[in-house]
């Protein structure tokens, strides 16, 4: 096991093989709130949102989930924010499947082509400089 992987807090979680080969904390961070209320638009406080996720990869995250559809794109782009460049041991795991006409509103959509440009818009998902952030 690697220094990464023992020397921080989240290392107390213990550790699983994602695909069985790729080692992380089971302690990750979940994104979905480092966006506005009703899961929806930008957050009240963003520089908060950015030292929040700093401050994780600080204590030895390093399995972050997001979704395309939180915010949408809110959550992606604060991740890609304040961690770009990316640590080389940090997973960021996004998925997809739903539309989002508005705040607390999910409607599922799990067809190919949503997918597809799901998948292809969160790898693209560049971060937001005007923000102010690193």
């Amino acid at each position: 096991m690697t220094t990464a992987l023992t020397n921080q807090p989240a290392a107390r979680s213990g550790t699983f093989a994602i695909g069985g080969d790729l080692p992380v904390h089971r302690l990750g961070f979940g994104a979905m709130r480092v966006t506005g209320k009703g899961i929806w638009g930008e957050p009240l406080h963003p520089q908060e949102c950015i030292a929040v996720l700093r401050r994780a990869v600080e204590l030895g995250i390093m399995l972050i989930d997001t979704a395309d559809s939180y915010g949408p794109k809110v959550s992606e782009r604060f991740i890609a924010e304040a961690l770009h460049p990316y640590p080389n041991d940090l997973v960021i795991a996004t998925k997809g499947g739903f539309q989002r006409p508005g705040p607390d509103e999910w409607v599922e959509d799990g067809r190919p082509e949503h997918l597809r440009a799901a998948c292809e818009g969160s790898l693209r998902r560049p971060p937001n400089r005007s923000q102010g952030g690193a």
